[in-house]
């Protein structure tokens, strides 16, 4: 019996989902736990399986398409069987085995008024909404490629490539006539425009989402950052302690000083409450509990997922999430609920290992600060009695929204970060 596949619900707050690459044809025959697609949410990436075996008998969409959650993508079934039934849009059918969605719930199209001369509605998803404000494309004027005539992420950046080649100005060099045998000029990729001594190419959806957030953070927020630099040598012997622990079986985790960074940030956090927060324009969002967010470097972007309730953690068990977290970052199937900017309530980004020695880190919105750690650096020091000696030091920056804190706020707190840091015990 032909059942259908529909494309997964990653996170209550995803909506659409881009889908990525075919791994099976049509008419091809298909084992449950074979690879089907792979789609991608705003940041991060997915494979589906096949529930099922069969045979692949239809898909309803290609590749780049932006699919609503929950919609019909391919039927598996025996040769023969009817698809258009399954087909978004068409009246839902029942199968033994298949998960039963309403039509409306299956086939919706989020549509978006826009303002235009006439008085018909534009269909737009919102990422294709959310691209086309950030790069000042005019939607009346984009033909929709998507499912029902829906102007898709795909003809956004279509748009956008058309504006460029527009703005290209023209060759004025004369044109040698070519012998009649010349084989014709390979043609450039899509999407790219070709100079003497440059390539234009299109940015990645995920570029254009974390551009447009870095924006708006820095137009929407007075921002301030206050650097400062705390005695590492605590931090530095546990670090040896735990590692040796480690490597003796003793401990589980391999316990590396951003945790502990992060364990000393989450006990100033608990001391100065006003800075775990979500600043909201004309109010303040408060938290009890610090869930805490972690800048994380990978091959699509930066990402910044969120630790829940880690101030309930052991040093052990935080250094599991963290890493677990930045792991799953990197595989691409991070939960898209905790890539929300809202989902922390401060995070913490580390150039350390890189050897950047001072930076300015940028906000997540609407949280109220950020801190940068920087990487550990002999600087001299006051050892009492006169007496100086050269003293690992670790970086600190904190950006702050200065609508959310004063000044003396933001100082204190960071001076408290710098205390935890050098008293720090476990």
């Amino acid at each position: 019996m032909a059942i259908p596949v529909l494309m997964p619900r990653q996170g209550q707050s995803v909506e659409t989902c881009i889908l990525g690459q075919w791994y099976k044809k049509t008419g091809e025959e298909v084992c449950e736990g074979d690879i089907l697609f792979s789609y991608e949410t705003d940041k991060a990436s997915f494979e589906e399986e096949a529930k099922t075996s069969g045979v692949l008998l239809a898909v309803f969409f290609e590749e780049g398409d932006e699919v609503p959650v929950l919609t019909n993508v391919a039927v598996i079934g025996q040769k023969g069987e009817a698809t258009e039934p399954f087909r978004p849009g068409a009246a839902p059918v029942e199968t033994q085995g298949s998960q039963s969605v309403p039509e409306e719930s299956a086939a919706k199209v989020i549509e978006f008024s826009v303002e235009n001369p006439g008085d018909d509605r534009i269909k737009i998803s919102p990422l294709a909404k959310k691209m086309a404000e950030t790069l000042g494309i005019n939607i009346p004027e984009i033909n929709g490629t998507g499912p029902r005539g829906r102007i898709i992420a795909r003809d956004i950046e279509a748009a956008t490539q058309k504006a460029v080649s527009v703005q290209k100005p023209a060759e004025t060099k004369p044109v040698e006539a070519k012998p009649a045998t010349a084989k014709a000029p390979v043609k450039a990729p899509a999407g790219v425009v070709s100079g003497d001594d440059f390539e234009v190419r299109p940015i990645t959806n995920i570029r254009k989402l974390i551009a447009s957030a870095m924006h708006q953070s820095l137009q929407n927020s007075a921002q301030l950052t206050h650097h400062l630099s705390a005695d590492a040598r605590q931090v530095m012997a546990l670090r040896k302690k735990f590692k040796k622990e480690f490597e003796e079986g003793k401990l589980t985790q391999n316990i590396t000083i951003n945790d502990l960074v992060c364990l000393a940030v989450i006990r100033a956090l608990k001391k100065f409450p006003q800075v775990n927060t979500h600043y909201l324009g004309d109010k303040m969002k408060w938290f009890s509990k610090v869930h805490l967010g972690l800048a994380v470097d990978t091959e699509r972007g930066l990402m910044v997922p969120a630790i829940k309730n880690a101030d309930d953690l052991s040093v052990e068990g935080l250094s599991s999430q963290l890493q677990r977290a930045a792991v799953a970052c990197r595989k691409g199937n991070i939960d898209p609920d905790l890539l929300s900017p809202e989902a922390a309530t401060f995070t913490v980004s580390n150039l350390g290992n890189y050897g950047v020695e001072i930076f300015t880190p940028v906000i997540n919105l609407p949280q109220a600060a950020i801190l940068g750690v920087c990487t550990i650096i002999p600087r001299p020091k006051d050892l009492g009695d006169g007496v100086y000696g050269f003293v690992p030091m670790i970086g600190l920056s904190l950006t702050y929204n200065h609508q959310a804190l004063d000044g003396g706020e933001a100082t204190r707190f960071l001076a408290e970060i710098k205390a935890q840091i050098e008293t720090l015990s476990v």
